[in-house]
């Protein structure tokens, strides 16, 4: 399992689009992929799950992802909440 705090750096936070955008870049991977913030805990692949968080940019979570890709996981869900 491999966990990684991570700041929101996208110019509107985790509104409607960017949630379907991140949900798409969790969906490309096998690995089971969460995020936590604030005793939330959900699932990256689940657009209804992210909606619910209602993050902001400048925001911080931590991702966690365990399976047989959970690092290449880990480092595309940082590069999209980054605006890389």
């Amino acid at each position: 399992m491999k966990k990684k705090e991570i700041t929101i750096r996208l110019e509107n936070g985790l509104e409607a689009r960017p949630v379907a955008m991140l949900v798409q870049v969790a969906s490309q991977y096998d690995s089971s992929i969460y995020l936590e913030t604030g005793g939330k805990k959900v699932n990256a692949k689940s657009i209804m799950g992210m909606m619910s968080l209602g993050l902001d940019a400048g925001e911080k979570l931590t991702a966690i992802a365990e399976g047989s890709d959970e690092d290449a996981a880990i480092e595309g869900i940082d590069k999209y909440l980054s605006g890389k």
